[in-house]
This record gives C-alpha cells, sequence and structure tokens, in this order.
C-alpha cells in the first residue's frame, strides 16, 4: 500500500536524518518508488546524499506541506507511491496544525494510504517526553514506528519501561531497534556526500571504505532492511 513516512522525533541528534536515507536507499533497492522531502535548512541531508529521490520543502508553509500530499493525487493505475519526510528538529507544531487544519489524516484513510510517523529516539528522557507528545497529538488511527537508534544509546529501558511507551503499545505500535554503524565508517560517508549504495561501490575517492569497512555496512543495510521488512512501508 501507499504509505506516507513522516521521519520525526522532534530533538536534534537522535539520528532523523540517517533514518530517512536508509529507508530510502530500501526503497531503491527494493524497487518500490518513492519521492523524498527534507526539511531541515540548515542541513538539507537527506536532499544532499538522495538529490535524485529528495527535495526540500518549508514545514512552516501550508503551500510547502501540500506538495508532500500532492504526490498521492492521480495515481496511475499499478502504482504505490511512497513519501519520505525527513523532519527537522521542533517542526511538530507548525506540522500538526497543517495536519489537523487539513483533517489528512481522515483524508488519507479514506484514500487508503497508510500514514506512519516514526519516532526516532535516542536513550535520553527527551525521547520519552517527546513520544507522549506525539501520542497526545495524533491519538489512535496513524502507524507509530518508535525506533530505538543504538548509534545513540544502549540503555533504552526508561523509554521501555514509560506510561508513553505504554499508551503507544495500547494503540498497535511497533518496536523496533536501529543497529549501530561504525562510526568511522558513517564519517566516511558523510565526507563523501555518498548514498549508501555508492558508499558501498565507490572505491576511487579519497574517502573511500575499504573492504572490511564495505563488508560491515553491507551487514547494517542487511540488518537494518530485516527490521524495516517488519514494518508497513
Amino acid at each position: 500500500m501507499s504509505s506516507l513516512n513522516f521521519i520525526g522525533g522532534e530533538k536534534g541528534g537522535v539520528g532523523k536524518s540517517v533514518v530517512a536515507r536508509v529507508l530510502a536507499q530500501y526503497l531503491i533497492d527494493k524497487d518500490l518508488p518513492f519521492m523524498g522531502f527534507d526539511t531541515d535548512r540548515s542541513h538539507t541531508s537527506f536532499t544532499r546524499f538522495y538529490a535524485d529521490y529528495a527535495s526540500p520543502v518549508l514545514v512552516d508553509s501550508y503551500e510547502g506541506l501540500d506538495q508532500v500530499v500532492s504526490v498521492f493525487e492521480n495515481i496511475a493505475e499499478g502504482d504505490v507511491p511512497r513519501v519520505i519526510v525527513d523532519l527537522a528538529a521542533q517542526t511538530a507544531a507548525p506540522l500538526a496544525r497543517w495536519i489537523k487544519d487539513s483533517d489528512l489524516l481522515t483524508l488519507l484513510s479514506d484514500m487508503g494510504i497508510a500514514v506512519n510517523f516514526w519516532h526516532v529516539a535516542d536513550a535520553g528522557k527527551d525521547s520519552v517526553e517527546l513520544l507522549d507528545r506525539l501520542i497526545e497529538s495524533y491519538g489512535a488511527g496513524p502507524n507509530y514506528l518508535i525506533l530505538k537508534n543504538l548509534g545513540r544509546g544502549s540503555d533504552f529501558s526508561e523509554l521501555e519501561n514509560s506510561k508513553p511507551m505504554e499508551k503507544a503499545l495500547a494503540i498497535g505500535a511497533k518496536v523496533v531497534s536501529l543497529a549501530q554503524l561504525h562510526e568511522a565508517s558513517m564519517r566516511k560517508i558523510d565526507r563523501q556526500n555518498a548514498s549508501f549504495w555508492a558508499a558501498i561501490h565507490n572505491r576511487s575517492e579519497a574517502d573511500a571504505l575499504g573492504m572490511l569497512e564495505r563488508q560491515r555496512v553491507k551487514n547494517w543495510l542487511k540488518k537494518t532492511y530485516e527490521t524495516f521488512d517488519q514494518l508497513p512501508v
């Protein structure tokens, strides 16, 4: 089915753009059509790494956000597009206003399009409080995909044992983990401004990954794809 994927977590530094990038690579490797949108004005990392698939959008503009949903209009027969929106930090308020004023969740439900709110979490207390705000904003209806980013902490017990997690699970939230990619390899990929595919296959750049680094990235992608296979994307 078609899906609209908001990659959020509200705070900076939890790995939202990495999740958007690896989700994009997943869809590319699965040969599934999609479009991406980048709301981060300062870093635009999603568009930087996947320029052929993603474009910038202004989250504080209804006209800008309307572009995100226009993808689903006049869908060709047999085409099942997916949309990835890489949300910058502190975009929850304008996004919620747009969604509620547009009655977007009802519209997309009637169209048979899944709405996925990805809550990318680190091991800190803020991620617990922000999950609570997310659930309070939208309630039952959309899919909540809670992703524990192991590259941003290892002890998620505070999140796992929290009231917000209990509320999320009660309305069908899915909880998964994103394995940590070796930090030096990720830095090399970032310096190349390369997609994960290009990083694995490019051996000529000064920052090209070595043989074992490429193998570790392949293994990380394999694990991540197995995780994404469990989700409604």
